[in-house]
């Protein structure tokens, strides 16, 4: 199957959050009108193309078995859909929950365990006042995709290199992200994270 576009989850995404079926108006009620009409019958003309959606007899579209197959099986190990979805553009942990609809703290877990790996690069970013951790896929996590599709992922599993501190890792996160959240200075919001950081480093989680 080729490769996503962010304008390809986003209409998948769509889909997926009305059971699989959706139409011009939902389409136009959410962040997808800021693209315009040209634009999006592009992209829905893409999709159907590569059978990712189906278009039915009312004009509505039904998302296919093969588009539920790229990111949203159950079947799939998670560590392969964090890495598909990380192959259309760079996420943080929040949007990786979002789109794929796990736990946040799941996500956590399983995205240190890619790092470890080496498969993924965490850079942080500032979002309004807010240090937040955004992830891309490096080429080695684009080289094991590529593998997994090929020869099919019952061959292939990720070495688990996370520790029995994962649990800690998941704490020291959520303290993290409360304290982003919290309305103390950045300067103290740095201060503490960069503390917290320094303990995950010890730890060597």
């Amino acid at each position: 199957m080729s490769k996503l576009g962010p304008i390809d989850l986003e209409i998948l995404f769509l889909g997926i959050n009305r059971d699989g079926r959706f139409n011009e108006e939902n389409i136009e009620n959410s962040s997808l009108k800021r693209l315009g009409v040209g634009r999006i019958l592009d992209s829905l003309a893409s999709l159907k193309d590569r059978k990712l959606i189906d278009l039915n007899k009312d004009g509505s579209f039904s998302i296919t078995d093969l588009a539920r197959h790229s990111l949203w099986d159950n079947k799939m190990p998670l560590w392969v859909k964090v890495l598909k979805l990380l192959e259309v553009k760079s996420f943080t942990t929040e949007d990786i929950a979002k789109y794929l609809k796990i736990q946040e703290e799941k996500i956590d877990i399983e995205i240190e365990n890619l790092r470890k790996n080496q498969m993924v690069l965490m850079a942080p970013q500032r979002v309004d006042e807010r240090i937040v951790k955004s992830y891309e896929i490096l080429p080695e996590g684009i080289e094991k995709l590529r593998i997994v599709e090929k020869e099919g992922v019952e061959k292939h599993q990720l070495g688990n290199n996370a520790k029995p501190q994962v649990e800690i890792l998941a704490i020291i996160n959520q303290v993290i992200k409360d304290i982003n959240d919290s309305e103390i200075t950045l300067e103290k919001k740095e201060s503490i994270t960069s503390k917290l950081s320094q303990i995950k480093e010890k730890l060597e989680i």
